[in-house]
């Protein structure tokens, strides 16, 4: 049908339509963007900028208004309502984005906020593609009263949906308080940057009512705390520019969805290359240390490791990289700290990297020198069975390849715990220094002998035979090769080309699970 409109009419209307868009991109007050930037923080706009490819992005509801009354709010009604919603590409690859805008009531979620997140998560979750939240609000807009809570609660019910669908980045740009916190608690990754990034349920003004605790927000919930003290927050940078090109790294990793492999790249590190420094990287003397991120740069394409949770539970090593230009998941035990020892916190951390994998079809390699669980009363009393058990249910539940390579201990039940073949380990190796047992010579030696010992007329002479006695009879580098525990003990120079070939021989694996609801994981 012909428009009936003049081009002077038709003209009117684009221009008043681009003014609108300008005004939300803007904001209604110029100083907004002024005290946003004297913060040292950047607009939603300009983080998006960051995080996509240029001129890819499309934004959603763009012009979206609240509808809410009282306490002046039908005076102020801003385009946008705090929040941009929309999708670009990364590298090419589609992914779905939104980003509080500070500028407008703070970043607060109000309905309309709620729900423009709610559709781009859907529209996330319908097309298969990563979603990134860039957070930056003050959490629910009280004027709204509990339609606000609402509304985060269909954010929490989505991020569960999506859980181990899409792969789910929430980066924390600014202060993220009380039920807000728990959106980005359920993603697969937090990132936060230092100075202007918080996270808590409660903050210090209620911490100081309550316990008479005093504390600065950076303190109780800022980037450092959560990376390197409770968790939360699995990478922590110094600003905005390198914490957003880090996501981008990130995703060029992970696949798309579940239903996909993660992107191969092109590289040009020979598979076959010989790992010579190995030999002198990790001592043959057990009881020497050594730092286990230099096997793993020695092992992987280029050196290139980008390691998850580097600040927590640093006694295991955790990341992706590429191998032949495969992305693969590492697990390590860590000698340079705490021995490599298995305590609470590094199940926790390994289970839930190992989980994450396995989700997304990223095969697993598990580099293991570890000399036991942590002994001790706090240990026990905190729960060292059923959070130590989080590992072990993780890698018994995963289908993907799985290698294993044991560098040198491998005590006791933690052996069984770090992949080994009785858990399901598609390829059990070790190199020759290796040392598989229930637990190592001179304490096997005290428990086996004690009675010899004691009897002896030089007991020290006497203990230091029965160690060497038992260390020949079980704990030899052959032992677990001869029944069947372990499939090759290999050169250590050859691991990064046996690990090559391995990868490749499994990447058509096909594994399933009983058909069930879900399993119910320790907790």
């Amino acid at each position: 049908m012909p428009t009936t409109e003049s081009p002077a009419d038709a003209g009117a209307r684009l221009n008043e339509l681009s003014a609108l868009k300008e005004l939300a991109r803007d904001g209604t007050d110029p100083k907004a963007t002024e005290r946003q930037h004297a913060k040292g923080k950047l607009t939603a706009y300009e983080r998006i900028e960051l995080l996509l490819d240029k001129g890819s992005f499309g934004e959603v509801e763009a012009l979206r208004r609240h509808r809410a009354t009282g306490f002046g709010l039908e005076a102020k009604r801003p385009h946008g309502d705090g929040v941009v919603t929309g999708w670009g590409t990364v590298d090419g690859r589609t992914v779905f984005v939104y980003a509080h805008d500070f500028r407008v009531f703070g970043g607060a979620l109000g309905e309309a906020h709620a729900q423009k997140i709610h559709k781009i998560m859907d529209m996330a979750i319908a097309a298969g593609a990563p979603l990134v939240s860039l957070n930056d609000g003050a959490g629910a807009r009280i004027q709204e009263g509990v339609s606000a809570l609402a509304g985060y609660g269909g954010i929490f019910q989505r991020n569960t949906k999506a859980s181990g669908v899409i792969p789910q980045i929430s980066v924390m740009l600014g202060p993220c308080a009380g039920g807000a916190a728990y959106s980005p608690a359920l993603t697969d990754f937090v990132f936060m940057v230092r100075g202007i990034s918080q996270m808590f349920i409660t903050g210090p003004d209620v911490v100081k009512a309550v316990t008479g605790e005093e504390i600065t927000q950076n303190g109780l919930g800022g980037a450092d705390a959560h990376a390197g003290t409770s968790g939360v927050a699995h990478f922590a940078y110094d600003d905005e520019e390198t914490c957003i090109a880090e996501v981008r790294y990130l995703l060029s990793m992970l696949p798309a969805n579940n239903r996909e492999l993660p992107p191969k790249a092109h590289v040009d590190d020979p598979a076959e290359r010989r790992g010579d420094a190995l030999l002198d990287l990790v001592p043959a003397d057990g009881n020497r240390s050594y730092d286990m991120h230099g096997v793993i740069e020695e092992l992987v394409d280029d050196g290139d490791f980008m390691e998850v949770h580097a600040g927590w539970a640093p006694n295991i090593v955790c990341g992706l990289a590429r191998i032949d230009g495969a992305v693969v998941g590492i697990v390590a035990n860590q000698p340079a700290a705490m021995a490599g020892v298995l305590d609470i916190k590094a199940s926790e951390k390994g289970a839930r990297f190992v989980q994450f994998c396995d989700s997304f079809n990223i095969p697993l390699v598990t580099l293991v020198d570890v000399p036991g669980f942590l002994p001790g009363v706090d240990q026990e009393h905190e729960g060292i069975i059923r959070r130590g058990a989080k590992l072990l249910y993780a890698y018994c539940n995963a289908t993907v390849p799985r290698i294993s390579v044991v560098l040198r201990k491998s005590y006791g039940g933690a052996y069984i715990v770090m992949d080994s073949r009785s858990i399901g380990a598609d390829i059990a190796l070790a190199w020759p220094t290796n040392e598989i047992a229930v637990m190592g010579a001179e304490g096997a030696a005290n428990v086996v002998f004690r009675r010899e010992i004691a009897a002896a007329e030089d007991p020290e002479a006497m203990r230091a035979q029965k160690i060497e006695e038992y260390r020949t009879e079980l704990v030899h580098p052959y032992y677990a090769a001869e029944r069947g525990l372990v499939d090759d003990v290999i050169d250590p120079r050859e691991t990064r080309s046996v690990l090559a070939r391995s990868l490749s021989m499994l990447s058509t694996k096909d594994a399933d699970l009983p058909r069930r609801k879900h399993g119910n994981p320790p907790q």
